[in-house]
């Protein structure tokens, strides 16, 4: 296969434009119980879009959404993208100094927050000079502030501006997205994703999923993922068919979720695929002989779905799995399973030699022999197929792609016959429940606690999948901090997923001779006698 390959190239709003030409009044997306046809979703997106040109919105503009899944956070989303603006979906759990971080790195110029949430952002605008304007969808006076500099609306003013599409050049290769990753030795960075790439992540999961016009995805994934994004928008631009959103995940509604939509296809993460494997009984998700489900579903996908659960949904309920993919959000789908093609135990697929170059490299940057250990790397073979740099961070970016390869941080190896296995994190962030988590930007805040003299923010193994988190901390003379205590303080300042599950309280960090904090000893050592748990010791809090 030649090592560039000129490929067809799309922005969303071609996407949009030809689902409107085949199928204009077809049900297209279920937004938490609200039906929605791709006409219906164009009409008002172009309200939404107009109104925020009037706020001086355009091409480059960015624009922050603080939205859980719903009408408000897919309307934005369209409408951003016709003005040809930059959407950046900031994750709802964000808060103080993390959404300071995001809103100002993008120069953000308007945020579109929902009610209850809209605190968050009020209290931090002050030090952020770029953004002129707050939505709020709900009531408006939730963000009512004396002295304020950005200017209040109200969501319902915007529906009510002209449906007429405005007109903007838009090219596959603008940037459409700005997604945080999670940092590692510094805070979080934003990957800016092209239109192009919009449409190249959705083509692989459609393929990697068989999916057809015929298929019904549902999802509660957030819109502020990628993923969902991928899946439920993009994705059903791409096949025809419909999509159905749910505001959040609830075990207990997710079978009575899918026969409601009559769903043909669940789209989850691994962790949560879990949950709902191991949860009490679902009668009405089995059949009267108890042995297969009476169930539209025919696909769940989620990675990693550990042997014994994918067995659980094939013999119990009678559904495909997937979860036979890598990916990262610089690179989409770096190793994939075309519909077709067997897996092999324990892999992520085969190598995506349609869209990279892929290899395995050592240290130095040599490429390793087959079956052998390193870090996985890889380099497009079709335009804009990528991330296009993280957003205003030069140095960081070059870094990345040192020698002219991506370096994903992750190890893995590749076997005689392209199946790519992944072995472990190169760096030292987490992930949990779906989320990646920074422990520097973890740290840091720990650091603003009085008591606090040192800390270290580590992960430890999880009976559901991926990683629980635990903080070891050292504090200072005379400090009577308990765990207890410390946990509420954190609750207070992280997002819910990043909240540590266990803390531990030592007189001291271990070092490597060269003064370095070795993180992999307090992550071989995970939970020990001294470890407080926090669910252990029923301290919960509103995941918010």
């Amino acid at each position: 296969m030649p090592d560039w390959v000129d490929a067809e190239q799309r922005t969303l709003l071609d996407l949009l434009d030809r689902r409107l030409s085949r199928d204009p009044d077809g049900p297209f997306l279920d937004c938490c119980g609200t039906p929605y046809t791709a006409a219906e979703l164009d009409r008002e997106s172009n309200r939404v879009a107009n109104a925020l040109a009037a706020m001086g919105i355009g091409h480059g503009s960015t624009v922050a959404t603080i939205l859980e899944n719903g009408a408000a956070a897919v309307l934005a989303w369209f409408a951003i993208h016709k003005l040809g603006a930059i959407s950046v979906p900031v994750n709802t759990a964000l808060k103080g100094s993390l959404l300071r971080h995001q809103l100002t790195d993008a120069d953000t110029a308007i945020v579109i927050v929902q009610e209850d949430l809209a605190e968050r952002p009020v209290e931090i605008l002050d030090s952020i000079e770029t953004v002129r304007h707050l939505v709020v969808v709900g009531d408006p006076a939730q963000a009512a502030r004396s002295g304020l500099a950005a200017t209040v609306h109200a969501w319902t003013d915007l529906l009510d501006a002209d449906d007429a599409r405005p007109s903007a050049l838009v090219r596959p290769a603008d940037l459409g997205t700005i997604v945080y990753t999670g940092g590692t030795t510094g805070p979080s960075k934003g990957c800016a994703l092209s239109h192009n790439y919009h449409l190249t992540i959705a083509r692989q999961i459609i393929s990697s999923w068989g999916r057809t016009p015929d298929d019904v995805v549902w999802s509660p994934l957030p819109l502020f993922h990628f993923n969902a994004i991928s899946c439920m928008l993009t994705g059903t631009l791409i096949s025809g068919g419909r999509a159905a959103l749910s505001r959040r995940f609830s075990v207990s509604g997710f079978w009575p979720e899918i026969n409601r939509t009559g769903a043909t296809i669940a789209s989850l993460l691994g962790s949560l695929a879990v949950m709902v494997a191991r949860a009490d009984d679902h009668p009405q998700a089995r059949g009267s002989g108890g042995s297969e489900a009476n169930t539209t579903l025919r696909l769940l996908t989620g990675a990693p779905l550990p042997p014994e659960i994918d067995q659980i949904y094939r013999k119990r309920f009678g559904v495909s799995t997937f979860s036979n993919a890598y990916g990262t959000t610089e690179a989409s789908l770096i190793s994939w399973l075309p519909l077709g093609r067997p897996g092999k135990p324990g892999s992520a697929g085969i190598v995506n030699s349609e869209a990279f170059i892929v290899k395995v490299f050592d240290d130095d940057d040599r490429e390793v022999a087959r079956g052998g250990e390193g870090e996985i790397v890889c380099r497009p073979r079709t335009p804009y197929v990528m991330f296009e740099g993280y957003w205003k961070r030069p140095e960081a970016t070059v870094a990345t792609w040192r020698n002219l390869w991506f370096h994903t941080g992750d190890i893995g190896r590749i076997d005689e016959d392209g199946y790519l296995f992944f072995v472990d994190r190169k760096a030292d962030y987490m992930r949990r429940r779906g989320e990646n988590i920074s422990s520097w930007e973890l740290e840091k805040v720990f650091h603003e606690h009085p008591d606090v003299k040192d800390v270290c923010v580590h992960a430890v193994a999880s009976e559901v999948s991926e990683d629980d988190v635990k903080a070891t901390v050292v504090l200072r003379e005379g400090a009577s901090l308990t765990e207890k205590r410390l946990c509420r303080w954190a609750i207070d300042r992280l997002p819910y997923y990043a909240v540590p599950r266990y803390f531990e309280f030592r007189g001291e960090l271990p070092l490597s001779e060269t003064g370095r904090m070795t993180k992999n000893i307090l992550r071989d050592e995970g939970v020990t006698l001294a470890t407080w748990d926090r669910e252990a010791a029923g301290v919960s809090f509103e995941h918010r």
